[in-house]
């Protein structure tokens, strides 16, 4: 379907109230879709994420804007008041833009608020964003696969709804794919003694908070001393972990462009 084809189905919508749910990407206010920003243009009501950057909403210019997300545990709105919020907000107004970071459907409760909405009667529609599982290591030139490194990747919580780590990391300690583990910072610990337990003391594990953000910060190690260099960094949540041999590309990339720099300021000099 083509924008403008979207945009009059919204306008047509605003009797009857329209949700539509928003990646804003990871950080970077560049890493954002097009069409996410221009249905930001076009909404009557943002409520937007504590992950979400603030200088996305100046795109919309017109919304009520409205902050329902959890900062250092505290909760602005709880989800149910979130879900009636929608509701209300898009039988009153019209338009509801729900922007969340990174991508909706990936641990971000963007199907689960669509589903309520449906339920609701309101009509529903998604915009995809960029992923940080992906784009936060790619922004430290570390790929989530790479050819006779890693031929798959795991995504994976690290927190489940009963504030468990996800069995799904002993799977994936078992496996020789790369893992990402998003909101695992708190059980940095057992996801270690995992990996310990499967023999890989020594691999390698990249930790990057607030990832593409001006205020990045970054801890390379193994799975021996990570515990040790998160303590001396500093790094807490909101973070991403990546383990797996990818991780060493990176130091490889920074030594080949080093290798460039040097070859071209001695040609520089003949």
């Amino acid at each position: 379907m083509s924008l403008e084809s979207n945009l009059t189905k919204t306008e047509r919508s605003r009797s009857q109230g329209l949700l539509t749910v928003v990646g804003a990407g990871p950080g970077d206010i560049e890493l954002i879709t097009l069409k996410a920003i221009k249905t930001l243009e076009n909404a009557d009501v943002v409520l937007y994420d504590a992950l979400v950057n603030e200088e996305l909403l100046k795109y919309a210019k017109n919304a009520e804007l409205i902050f329902v997300g959890k900062r250092k545990g505290c909760y602005a709105y709880q989800q149910e008041q979130i879900n009636e919020l929608i509701i209300s907000r898009a039988k009153s107004a019209g338009h509801v833009v729900r922007l969340k970071g990174g991508d909706p459907f990936v641990f971000g409760r963007g199907s689960e608020e669509m589903e309520y909405a449906a339920s609701h009667g309101l009509e529903v529609a998604m915009v995809p964003g960029i992923s940080s599982s992906l784009s936060v290591p790619a922004y430290q030139n570390i790929p989530v696969t790479k050819r006779g490194s890693s031929e798959s990747f795991w995504v994976i919580t690290g927190t489940t709804k009963e504030h468990k780590l996800s069995s799904d990391v002993a799977l994936a300690a078992k496996s020789s794919a790369t893992v990402v583990i998003l909101m695992g910072m708190s059980k940095l610990p057992q996801i270690v003694e995992l990996f310990k337990g499967e023999g890989k003391a020594d691999m390698p594990i990249a930790i990057i908070q607030n990832g593409t953000r001006k205020n990045e910060k970054l801890g390379i190690a193994t799975i021996e001393t990570i515990v040790e260099v998160v303590e001396k960094e500093k790094l807490s949540n909101p973070a991403i972990i990546i383990i797996g041999e990818v991780v060493k590309h990176r130091e490889a990339l920074i030594q080949a462009k080093n290798q460039y720099s040097k070859e071209n300021a001695k040609l520089s000099e003949i």
